[in-house]
């Protein structure tokens, strides 16, 4: 995190070489505009790459109008953030402050330039990331999130807006934060999410916020692709790296969040080099935004429902909403995700105090009191780890008299020399108490019951794959995997019973649950595609 900020305080003492600005100059037009000038308002579309010559152009607080941060763009300095290279909206409001003087380019010109000048690329995507980086850290942004802690609506855009490192402030109704929203003109007696100015959500949820930050793209305007890759998990993204370095039409949809499953976990120690770990969120971020340089594109939320072959051999995805969207091949990197257990009133208690995983988003809501994880493999041993750190006491359910089996044993030996994590073992969770949040649970171990008082309940259990989607294309396994490499006259190990179709990572059958294998599998099975493809055209 903190050398992305000393990249950015980098570029800004190093101006583009003057080569790169006469090839911009090139693609672009001159404009002159007065002071006052909205150069970008919240929710337009990045169309446009903006190089200042002359003059200066600031952040806006769009509730005040005054100046939202000291820094400002002068000479030699460019507007825009990460999302530009996806057509996303503006999150910030811009202004001149005087007569400012700008070369204009399309966007499309501009990735074309970047893809032939690799350190005007680099150049840029430091400073765009490093934006990114800095808006999300400083919530600057322009969502406002009023009383997640309320209600669960409103808390599943926070997570979704988290996990995609999208900026947003969020504010805690009964934390005393209503001079905070009396001076943002946004005090509401209910919870709720403002976009923009004013414009409150009636019945708020990740897509409509979605849609309105341009996430959710006009998929509409093109409906075919050379490859459809259904998962944002590590393969998912790893795959959409290599299929546009390759030069592939790829488009990548994803029901939650890019990073799938592994975008849960707070830290990733055993991924080759990051010796001091990474979250899964930034790991997968990092790969999302190599993906998006070489031109591939990200869709979500959206969720694909259906799946069918066309005549010519193609295949057509159908999504939520009865939108579709067609391609000569398909990736299935679904992941898994965790089994829910069938205790009474679960999910009435799902987002008030039960988790499915355990970011800093969820690690707040278990200050001043104890935690209670289930499961015995690393995801639910890293959410131990990083709960301790906030919650009174961790409590890791485990149902199985051991942890060598599913655990690293390197994760295994920290939560048991840890004072602040209880491992119980031979133990289950059998019954939830609260009303309108988790107030405690009941654990069931041979010989007794009895109840821990909690009110965040973290579930990591299981692995269910996504692949009802499928329509029966391929075959799976009697727990819905999908089986790869046979017959045996198939040639790569990832090919599945229907030609076109391929399967990475955790949904494939005999898979290595673990996210360096998932990103190994990404990356292979690109070369097969691409000579599926070659052969069909």
């Amino acid at each position: 995190m903190e050398h992305l900020g000393n990249d950015l305080e980098t570029m800004r003492r190093v101006p583009l070489a003057q080569s790169h600005v006469d090839a911009i100059c090139e693609i672009g037009e001159e404009k002159t505009y007065p002071a006052g000038h909205v150069v970008a308002e919240i929710g337009d579309r990045m169309d446009t790459f903006v190089y200042v010559l002359d003059g200066e152009i600031e952040v806006v607080d769009h509730h005040t109008g005054e100046r939202l941060m000291e820094a400002s763009l002068g000479p030699t300095q460019f507007m825009g953030e990460i999302g530009f290279l996806n057509r996303g909206a503006h999150y910030l409001k811009m202004r001149t402050t005087c007569e400012t003087r700008v070369i204009e380019a399309p966007r499309t010109d501009m990735l074309e330039l970047m893809s032939r000048v690799p350190e005007l690329s680099d150049h840029i995507l430091t400073v765009f990331s490093a934006r990114r980086r800095k808006q999300f850290e400083h919530s600057n942004g322009s969502v406002k999130i009023i009383g997640a802690d309320r209600d669960a609506k409103v808390q599943a855009v926070e997570r979704f807006l988290s996990r995609n490192r999208i900026p947003f402030s969020s504010y805690d109704m009964d934390a005393g934060d209503n001079e905070t929203l009396e001076a943002c003109s946004i005090v509401s007696n209910e919870p709720g999410v403002i976009v923009g100015t004013d414009t409150k959500l009636d019945d708020p949820s990740p897509r409509k916020v979605a849609q309105f930050l341009g996430l959710d793209l006009d998929i509409c305007s093109q409906r075919d692709f050379d490859l459809l890759i259904v998962g944002g998990g590590p393969a998912g993204v790893a795959a959409a790296v290599y299929a546009g370095s390759e030069g592939l039409e790829a488009l990548v949809i994803e029901d939650t969040a890019v990073g799938g499953q592994a975008g849960t976990s707070s830290r990733i120690e055993n991924y080759m080099g990051f010796p001091t770990g990474i979250s899964g969120t930034d790991l997968t971020w990092r790969g999302q935004i190599q993906a998006m340089k070489f031109g591939t594109r990200f869709v979500m939320p959206r969720r694909v429902v259906g799946l069918e072959r066309r005549e010519d051999g193609s295949f057509c995805a159908q999504l939520d909403d009865d939108d579709e969207i067609c391609a000569k091949a398909v990736l299935v990197s679904t992941g898994v995700q965790y089994r829910r257990l069938p205790l009474e009133r679960l999910e009435q208690l799902e987002g008030a105090g039960i988790f499915y995983s355990a970011t800093e988003m969820e690690a707040r809501f278990c200050k001043r009191t104890e935690a209670v994880v289930i499961g015995g493999g690393n995801s639910a041993g890293q959410a131990a780890m990083h709960l301790s750190r906030s919650a009174a006491h961790v409590h890791l359910v485990v149902r199985s008299d051991s942890l060598a089996a599913s655990m690293s044993r390197y994760l295994s030996q920290r939560l048991e020399a840890d004072p602040r994590i209880t491992i119980h073992y031979n133990t289950t969770v059998t019954g939830l108490h609260g009303d309108d949040w988790l107030e405690g649970v009941t654990v069931t171990t041979p010989d007794q019951k009895r109840r821990i008082d909690t009110r965040a309940l973290f579930i990591m259990i299981g692995a269910a794959p996504n692949t009802e989607w499928l329509s029966g294309l391929v075959g799976t396994d009697d727990k819905g995997f999908v089986i790869t490499g046979a017959p045996a006259d198939r040639e790569s190990p990832f090919e599945t019973s229907t030609d076109g179709i391929f399967a990475v990572g955790d949904v494939r059958s005999g898979s290595v649950k673990r996210v360096a294998s998932a990103v190994g599998e990404g990356s292979v099975v690109v070369s097969r595609i691409w000579t599926y493809l070659d052969a069909l055209d």
